[in-house]
């Protein structure tokens, strides 16, 4: 059974081609510049990159030329779409009524249109996908798996905000979560790492990438995490404020005469690490600069740092303990000295971390970062959010009656 997972964003596809018999992945690509000058697709078989430049008015027009290089007879990999059983697509908001990935029917697809005003960045370019491969593809069955699904167990005390209550009842002002089928492969995969079944398991995910957030996962089940209502919440991150006093758009609206508009614009794309070190958002850079003496880039790094450490503090409480620990995403993953600047001074928790495991890692592998008697298992666990997709995506399509 293959199935192909689609990621669309307001002008870009990113894709892969997995055979879930053997959860082989067969293709993956970009495509960039959807309805812009400079249009093209990147498609990767076999480790082997080839570029395609042209003109794509449209996420049909991307999505089409997908699928026929897909199947061109030099650069495709399988035969015909007919082997295509499924697209499992990534959605970004399910809001309070989808808690699992779901077969897209009008009905569906309806839905996620009236959740636009949750996901206005977002949510229009992940239904253009789903209406672009219904389009070109007839008949071949579409899944939608959300990124605030698995934050769905959260109890009520820790996913409402102390506003007026009619704001939650009338228009849905909560905390969601994101990054939600990345903290789920995630948790799996770590309590499989440590041969323990997950429900007896306190596991603290921590996806730290350009986007950040933090889960605290309970038995399986995840009770908080550091995303709220939008993703701006949280983290410090590349580009996004993360916590702050909501009085301070207020303040600066008045101050420089700045729209709400242009206010949350420089809150999501113009704060974070870039707007503290005014270098780059790329955390890469920002380090490079702590190391030749910018004390704006040291303070973003140390703020960065610190919030990671808070949270995974208040969540060991929230939690009553933690049993294991997990780093992904790019910094997650590929950042010894990140990891290892969150780890220092938390033996109160009792980690015991392995500096030179941390040291000695082996990129896109799962690895221990903790010494054998850490009574907190640490690990860098390679997300895979397509392959989770997929593996969601089988399940709905497999399951009787559908």
């Amino acid at each position: 059974m293959k199935v192909l997972v689609i990621n669309a964003g307001s002008s870009s596809i990113k894709y892969q081609l997995i055979d879930m018999d053997n959860e082989k992945l067969l293709a993956k690509g970009l495509v960039e510049r959807i309805g812009g000058e400079g249009s093209q697709l990147t498609h990767k078989v076999n480790g082997k990159a080839i570029e395609i430049v042209k003109p794509l008015k449209d996420h049909a027009a991307g999505l089409k030329l997908v699928l026929d290089t897909l199947v061109d007879n030099e650069i495709g990999i399988i035969k015909s779409l007919k082997e295509i059983s499924a697209v499992g697509h990534r959605v970004l908001h399910g809001a309070t009524k989808y808690s699992k990935a779901t077969l897209i029917n009008d009905r569906v697809l309806n839905d996620l249109k009236s959740f636009i005003p949750l996901g206005p960045l977002h949510m229009p370019a992940n239904i253009q996908g789903i209406e672009a491969c219904q389009n070109v593809m007839p008949g071949v069955k579409n899944v939608a798996v959300f990124d605030t699904a698995f934050h769905a167990t959260m109890p009520d005390y820790a996913y409402m905000y102390a506003v007026p209550y009619d704001w939650y009842e009338k228009y849905g002002v909560r905390k969601y979560g994101f990054h939600g089928t990345s903290h789920d492969f995630v948790s799996k995969e770590l309590a499989k790492v440590l041969g323990k079944d997950i429900k007896d398991l306190r596991i603290i995910s921590c996806h730290i990438g350009n986007g950040a957030s933090i889960a605290a996962i309970k038995y399986g089940k995840c009770v908080d995490t550091s995303m709220g209502f939008t993703p701006l919440e949280g983290l410090v991150m590349g580009t996004r404020c993360g916590d702050i006093d909501p009085a301070v758009v207020e303040y600066i609206m008045n101050e420089t005469g700045m729209s709400i508009k242009d206010a949350l614009n420089s809150l999501n794309k113009k704060s974070g690490l870039l707007g503290m070190s005014g270098i780059s958002n790329d955390i890469r850079d920002v380090l490079k600069a702590k190391k030749e003496g910018n004390e704006r880039a040291r303070i973003a790094i140390d703020k960065f740092v610190y919030v990671i450490k808070k949270y995974i503090g208040a969540y060991a409480a929230s939690m009553g303990g933690v049993d294991a620990i997990a780093f992904t995403a790019g910094t997650g993953e590929n950042r010894d000295d990140i990891r290892e600047a969150v780890m220092k001074d938390m033996d109160y928790l009792g980690i015991n971390f392995d500096i030179d495991a941390n040291k000695n890692f082996i990129r896109g592998e799962n690895f221990k970062i903790s010494t054998d008697n850490s009574k907190v298992a640490v690990y860098v666990i390679p997300t895979d959010e397509e392959l989770s997709i997929a593996r969601q995506t089988k399940e709905i399509v497999m399951k009787k009656g559908n």
